[in-house]
């Protein structure tokens, strides 16, 4: 998939994700052969302004490259101040949240918000196009009602004020993440645009990332919370798309994969709060697994790295899975 000048390795994508899609989590991903990743959305406030917090959410290594870097606000000015922040960090692409539909972000005018202001949108769009060279996208859901116009009308706007590419995640502000996504409007905005459309929602097996594709035609599929503690899934996509028999991983592989997140937390956040993550994150690679429950009661508590890694080497033997820690 190419967005603008932007060669990706493969169609995947993993959607950024607040609070889980740091760099830690991206690496999984990229090991896995996520074709681009995406950093959890950041305030543009929080980056103009120079916060250490919003910050250090810019940090990236080479080896996740390219790197989307999502951007939130309804500031045009301050937008586009925080994509040539962003742009200057080394991301290759800048991605504007269209989607967010969470109260805190909708009362500041941001996410899903913007899909009601049309007007709006367009200056933040074509401010940030103006102040940064590198290529830029936007995130939209159906917007407020079921019939999909509102994410015509944006994704139209967005390819005229000079977008790259659109990501379409077909459920309505209201509906979060219950219910079912539409895909036909992905189908919708595709047919409607010229740039590249990345397809989102409800894939969460190999077979669904590509039936997404033949039903809509879109050029990428983003996967999100089936990626979460699995992201084998993209190298099962991989392998489907390819016509091979899509990889079986094994309880011992998910184990060392939950190790290996577990040491670059430690790398990158910090010991002391990579481990109070770790309480309620570990269980994300367990899910579905036997003794999961044991395993989750064992971290509550953990505080340091190797008092996490031998509740891991506890919950292997339990399961007969030994990993190599």
């Amino acid at each position: 998939m190419k967005i603008a000048d932007v060669e990706t390795a493969n169609f995947t994508v993993f959607a950024p994700l607040a609070g889980i899609t740091n760099l830690p989590m991206r690496l999984l991903a990229k090991k896995a052969g996520c074709g681009l990743v995406c950093s959890e959305m950041i305030s543009s406030n929080g980056l103009v302004y120079n916060s250490g917090k919003t910050m250090q959410m810019l940090d990236s290594v080479p080896d996740e490259k390219p790197l989307s870097v999502q951007i939130f606000g309804s500031n045009p000015q301050m937008m586009a101040d925080a994509a040539k922040i962003v742009e200057q960090s080394g991301a290759a692409i800048i991605d504007i949240n269209f989607g967010c539909s969470v109260r805190k972000i909708l009362k500041s005018n941001s996410g899903s918000a913007l899909m009601k202001d049309p007007a709006l949108a367009r200056r933040i769009i074509h401010a940030v196009r103006q102040a940064v060279s590198i290529p830029l996208t936007i995130k939209i859901r159906s917007g407020w009602d079921a019939s999909g116009m509102q994410a015509l009308a944006i994704a139209r706007l967005a390819e005229d004020a000079g977008i790259d590419a659109v990501a379409v995640h077909p459920r309505t502000a209201t509906q979060g993440f219950a219910g079912k996504a539409d895909w036909r409007i992905i189908t919708a905005v595709k047919q409607a645009l010229s740039i590249p459309v990345i397809g989102n929602g409800d894939v969460n097996t190999a077979a669904d990332a590509l039936r997404m594709r033949a039903e809509t035609g879109c050029d990428g599929v983003m996967v999100g919370r089936a990626a979460i503690g699995y992201p084998v899934i993209f190298s099962q996509i991989l392998a489907a798309a390819e016509g091979r028999v899509p990889p079986v991983v094994t309880d011992g592989q998910r184990i060392e994969v939950m190790v290996t997140y577990l040491k670059d937390s430690v790398r990158y956040l910090g010991e002391a709060l990579a481990c109070r993550m770790m309480r309620s994150r570990l269980c994300w690679f367990v899910k579905g697994m036997r003794n999961a429950a044991q395993f989750r009661n064992s971290i509550r508590f953990v505080a340091s790295e190797t008092e996490a890694l031998e509740r891991i080497r506890q919950y292997a033997r339990s399961i007969d899975a030994l990993p190599n820690p």
